[in-house]
């Protein structure tokens, strides 16, 4: 007879979904398919755990968002944030659909352009541009957006040097009624920092000033902030025109645009709070419409939103490891996907569901995942159902920063599936080995022997 195991009495609150002061309990939905494979099957054929992303819901969400700008202005051009999700597989789909590529390393500028990227449809930002970087975006005509005025020097001096016209940009902060203020990157606008730059280069006559950059915070739920960015970037392209009888080609408005996941110590999830891309549209763009620039001379709104692209295709899927009770009591459920895997859990509530029906009896309880740390927990107090050993689960909306900011650490990185449109599962990023990660280690010759 199979021994069962032993869990000492406890009395403890349930949820059994009875109504309450406030109603009845929604019931916590299980996710067993993804664009239509089993959630168990991809489990079994790629690996636990294992990132998901939905190719589908990628063209979708772009798709919508582009609807949302091109509908209320007449030029407009995406530019896919790199550092949200650099997978090659999951940039070219939105090189697919037409996005250009927003950069902001020397790694991350080569890996655009080794994926096919025109340098001309570079957009190359971030305050650590080497001159060896510099040197190869002048060369090849990308768009290069000075951070700050020994940036300005570098380009200067390189100009003369390789007797090549770079494509100019300046970033500018700027305050919009968000605090803290983004003031670390680029140049101020209500200090007259920025003028001194713009002056500085029109002056200079080397090089070609072709846009203005903001991006004025990231997770933004306030779209009256973009609407006071974009006019002020206004302000300063008309300054350009009084001024120096200049035109620039475009207004770059950055990202920064919330996804619909829930921040942590949010009073209301972000499914409901989070604005629509119409509602960023119908703010920047209004913005535009409503200032003295000329209709036949409009420039190119460009938007480097990443977060809000790809949040929503993004899964993690996995297994329960073990159930515990805590000191107080409380339930604990230990699953195979850490913090060193979801790093965004550090300042989400992700959404994490049972990958089948159980029972609508929830208990409060904590997540944790398998890291020897403490502070490898991916819900503090969630009410969830009492999954068992074995059981999967489902973390939805992981899409962005996760396969960027993840780490090497305990356990090995797993597998990356992306679902085509067709409904057919592809590995796009392999998971690690020992050997994949031996391959890039050096033992000195006298390390090479021990006993133990």
């Amino acid at each position: 007879m199979q021994k069962l195991p032993f869990e000492r009495p406890l009395v403890q609150k349930i949820s059994a979904g009875l109504p309450s002061k406030f109603g009845i309990q929604g019931k916590l939905e299980p996710i067993t398919h993804i664009d239509g494979i089993p959630v168990n099957s991809l489990i079994e054929e790629f690996g636990s755990p294992v990132f998901v992303i939905s190719e589908n819901t990628i063209r979708k969400t772009y798709k919508e968002a582009y609807r949302a700008f091109a509908s209320r202005y007449p030029k407009v051009q995406f530019a896919w944030s790199y550092k949200t999700n650099y997978l090659n597989a999951v940039c070219s789909v939105f090189h697919q659909e037409g996005s250009w590529a927003e950069v902001v390393s020397g790694f991350e500028y080569d890996k655009a352009i080794a994926i096919g990227v025109e340098p001309g449809h570079i957009i190359f930002n971030g305050p650590d541009k080497t001159i060896e970087d510099l040197t190869k975006a002048i060369s090849q005509g990308s768009l290069i957006h000075i951070d700050h005025f020994d940036e300005l020097y570098d380009i200067i001096d390189l100009a003369d040097r390789l007797e090549e016209r770079p494509q100019v940009a300046i970033r500018v902060n700027m305050d919009t009624g968000i605090y803290p203020q983004w003031d670390r990157f680029g140049f101020n606008y209500e200090n007259g920092e920025a003028w001194d730059a713009l002056n500085r280069i029109m002056v200079n006559g080397n090089m070609d000033l072709v846009g203005l950059h903001t991006h004025i915070g990231t997770y933004m739920m306030s779209t009256d902030a973009y609407r006071i960015a974009a006019t002020k970037l206004v302000d300063l392209a008309q300054g350009l025109m009084r001024k120096h009888k200049h035109a620039i080609s475009y207004i770059d408005m950055g990202g920064g645009f919330a996804s619909r996941n829930t921040l942590k110590g949010a009073y209301y999830p972000g499914s409901d709070t989070t604005p629509s891309f119409d509602d960023f549209a119908e703010a920047i763009t209004s913005a535009f419409m409503k200032s003295e620039l000329k209709p036949d001379d409009l420039p190119l709104l460009i938007l480097e939103t990443g977060r809000a692209l790809i949040d929503d295709a993004g899964y993690l899927l996995g297994t329960v490891i073990a159930n515990k009770r805590l000191a107080d009591g409380r339930r604990s459920t230990i699953i195979d996907a850490g913090v060193n895997l979801l790093f965004t859990a550090f300042w989400y509530e992700h959404d994490i569901r049972p990958a089948k029906a159980v029972s609508d009896q929830t208990e409060d309880s904590t997540i944790y995942g398998p890291l020897c740390m403490n502070i490898d927990v991916i819900r503090g107090n969630v009410l969830f159902p009492l999954l068992k050993k074995g059981d999967h689960y489902v973390i939805k909306r992981i899409g962005a920063y996760n396969n960027t900011q993840w780490l090497q650490f305990i356990t090995l990185r797993p597998n990356v599936v992306m679902i085509d449109t067709t409904g057919t599962p592809h590995i796009i990023r392999k998971a690690e080995t020992l050997d994949s990660l031996n391959q890039h280690e050096l033992t000195p010759g006298h390390l090479g022997q021990f006993n133990v």
